[in-house]
This record gives C-alpha cells, sequence and structure tokens, in this order.
C-alpha cells in the first residue's frame, strides 16, 4: 500500500474490540472494494486490555491495507478517533465504530451522496434511538440540557460513522481540545455536511459503552 495512492482510509478504535475485528475487517473491506481497490484500513488501540491488539497487529502479517496504531494507556474514545484520522492517508476517510452497530454497508450510501451532491461529510444519525422506553426518555431528556448548555448545536442523534473529505479531517484535526465533545468539534469545523438516517444494529456486547 505504500507505493500506491490511497483513495480512501477507513479508521476505527478498538477497545474490548477482539470479537468484532474479523467480521469488521471482511465486511468493510467488501464495501471499500466496491468503491477502489486503493484502500487502508487503520485500527488505534486505545489501551485495550482483551487481545484486540495482537489480533489486529497479526492481520498486518496476511493483510498489508491494514495499519495498527497503538496508543501508550487508554486515552478514551475522543482521543482514540482523533488519532485515527491524523493518521490516514486516503483522500477520504471513512470513521466508524468497530462494534459493528453501525453497518459498514453504509460506506457506499454515503460515497455516492458525498460524491454526487459535493459534500465535505456526510454524517450518519440514528432514526430511532435503541433501548427501552426508559432508555430513550432519559436520553432526550439529557440530549436537551446539553442541547441548551452547548453554542455549537450538534445534530440530533448523531453517531460515530461518517465519511470525510481530507481537506475536512485535516481541519478537524487542528483542533486540540481533549475535554469537549467532539460531536461539537464536528460541527465546529465547518464545511458543507449533511446527515442520512440509519438504524442501529443490535449487538450483546460492544466495545465503548
Amino acid at each position: 500500500m505504500s507505493d500506491l495512492k490511497v483513495d480512501l482510509s477507513i479508521v476505527t478504535t478498538l477497545y474490548r474490540s477482539s470479537i468484532f475485528i474479523d467480521e469488521f475487517v471482511r465486511r468493510v473491506s467488501a464495501q471499500a472494494e466496491k468503491i477502489t481497490p486503493n484502500f487502508e484500513i487503520v485500527f488505534v488501540d486505545d489501551g485495550s486490555p482483551d487481545d484486540s491488539l495482537a489480533k489486529s497487529v497479526n492481520l498486518v502479517l496476511t493483510n498489508p491495507r491494514i495499519k495498527v496504531v497503538e496508543l501508550s494507556r487508554n486515552f478514551g474514545h475522543h482521543k482514540a478517533m482523533m488519532t485515527a484520522v491524523e493518521h490516514a492517508s486516503g483522500s477520504l476517510i471513512f470513521l466508524i465504530d468497530v462494534d459493528l452497530e453501525e453497518p459498514p454497508e453504509l460506506l457506499v450510501e454515503f460515497h455516492q451522496k458525498l460524491i454526487s451532491e459535493g459534500w465535505d461529510v456526510v454524517y450518519g444519525y440514528q432514526n430511532k434511538r435503541k433501548g427501552g422506553a426508559f432508555e430513550r426518555v432519559s436520553g432526550r431528556i439529557a440530549w436537551i440540557l446539553l442541547d441548551s448548555l452547548t453554542p455549537v448545536k450538534i445534530p440530533h442523534n448523531h453517531s460515530t460513522v461518517r465519511l470525510m473529505t481530507r481537506n475536512y479531517a485535516q481541519a478537524l484535526i487542528r483542533h486540540k481540545e481533549h475535554k469537549t465533545a467532539i460531536g461539537g468539534l464536528w460541527v465546529q469545523t465547518g464545511f458543507r455536511q449533511i446527515g442520512v438516517g440509519f438504524s442501529k444494529s443490535a449487538r450483546d456486547s460492544s466495545s465503548y459503552r
């Protein structure tokens, strides 16, 4: 991959993610192949206590498209995501959680919309929050409180998954704030952004809580 121009970087973070890695690579690679043969997958290990790092490093031996970045300890989802974007080489960057609650199949849909309509960011938002009535209502109340306190208006039910141009990504990683919600940085960075609704898959377990 080092001798080829990278058209697309798929970036994600690892924390208690070992059980998801193989399926993630298979599914996201199948979607990336529909767009370009010149893609990479960047894993950032966020001090995961399981064997996520070892499993991802072993994949590098058989899959030259995979890159692994190891953080010195657990810094949290925000820092790990920003590190993943910073290490991406592609002209387009697809950020997605590894636990497959966000379907990797969104990549092709997001790509078609970004290219055909000239967006800088296509991000996903949940059509309906998952969980029972209490979880949905309490989440809604928390969101109203956060929205009232935040000067930057963050899209409701927005998710991690998003496809970004390199120009946008380079502007995003210039932010050095660590004590803020990354959703605010996504919006504050500007450029042309649009959301696409999707339904999260139900999983018995996930990586970050």
